[in-house]
């Protein structure tokens, strides 16, 4: 927690426009919680940027949404229905959106010129981040 408190804090002091990804899932919301740490009593300097696949329980964007404007944080949504009804994107025979969020989530950090980027994955969620 220390660390990850200490990392919030020196990414604010060196980049100019960070963003916490935040869906407003439990890894998201241990991140924003963080954040929220790092900052007290101050506001946590950073936007928060949803990648939303259209797949959500309601309840959880009410979640987020509430959750922003308690803390007073600025959301940026990048949607990938957007991105499916303009036909940049095509709908995968298995249904899962999450394959298709790297198109909306890096134009989106291009287009807002976000030049730091927090996500919240767990190390024991996918082999692949077992090594970062």
């Amino acid at each position: 927690e220390s660390e990850a408190v200490h990392i919030f804090r020196e990414v604010a002091g060196e980049f100019e426009r960070p963003v916490i990804l935040f869906s407003g899932g439990k890894d998201s919301i241990v991140m924003l919680h963080l954040a929220l740490k790092a900052f007290a009593p101050a506001a946590v300097p950073f936007s928060l940027l949803h990648v939303d696949t259209g797949h959500n329980f309601p309840e959880v964007l009410e979640y987020r949404d509430r959750t922003v404007e308690q803390h007073g944080l600025r959301l940026h949504v990048a949607s990938v229905q957007e991105y499916i009804d303009r036909g940049v994107l095509k709908e995968r025979p298995d249904g899962t959106r999450n394959p298709l969020q790297t198109l909306p989530l890096t134009e989106k950090i291009q287009s807002e010129r976000f030049d730091a980027v927090f996500g919240g994955g767990r190390r024991d969620e996918e082999k692949a981040r077992a090594k970062e």
